[in-house]
């Protein structure tokens, strides 16, 4: 399953560099290869901020240590005492720290895994995307036929890209369960898109849902 969840976040980025054309199996490896590298770089600057926030929180507890009265009374020189909980959450902030780190050293192992031309995530993502290309009339006009009077360009892209991703997996693809389709659409809205997205888009699926007797 988180294979999956991975290729459909892959496709998303996929879908944001569309064109009008459509994309030979070449064109697709190229864009992939591309989207895999936008991905390990996201995740690699959020893994950096949140070691950037774990130093300083480390650091506010250290210093909390050495500031709290119970060593501040005490002779120049000595040692301090370990304030109740300090040293505990200090260990367990390195334990964290070291975790970021090779969650970091990870990610170009993870790029090069992604980019396998047997990887489960690259194949599925490929799938959504040829299929779409196949279907893309059918699929924007469903997804117009239940957008409640709004013109489909008009919609935010991300909201487009991920009922166009979801409405293939749905009618075309048919590989996955309509609520694990459903499900991971909202969570790309809530990651990718606006706080009114989410209550946007299954409203639209379930009537695709519905209508098609899924």
């Amino acid at each position: 399953m988180q294979a999956r969840r991975a290729a459909r976040e892959l496709a998303f980025i996929l879908f944001s560099q569309f064109d009008k054309k459509n994309y030979s199996k070449a064109d697709l490896e190229d864009i992939i290869l591309k989207s895999v590298r936008v991905l390990a770089t996201s995740a690699e600057d959020e893994l950096k901020t949140a070691l950037s926030a774990l130093l300083q929180i480390k650091d506010q507890v250290e210093t909390y240590e050495a500031d709290h009265e119970t060593n501040l009374n005490r002779p120049i020189g000595t040692s301090n005492l370990p304030v109740p909980l300090t040293s505990d959450i200090t260990g367990r902030l390195d334990e964290m720290i070291d975790v970021a780190e090779k969650a970091l050293a990870a990610l170009e192992i993870a790029e090069f895994a992604a980019l396998d031309t047997k990887d489960e995530v690259k194949d599925y993502a490929a799938a959504i995307v040829d299929l779409f290309q196949k279907n893309h009339a059918e699929i924007d006009d469903t997804i117009q036929q239940y957008a409640n009077n709004w013109n489909l360009e008009r919609l935010v892209k991300m909201d487009r890209d991920i009922l166009r991703i979801a409405v293939t997996e749905l009618l075309y693809l048919k590989e996955a369960p309509m609520k694990v389709v459903v499900d991971e659409a909202l969570e790309l809205a809530k990651k990718y898109s606006t706080d009114d997205s989410s209550s946007f888009i299954n409203g639209i699926l379930a009537k695709v849902i519905v209508d098609n007797g899924l």
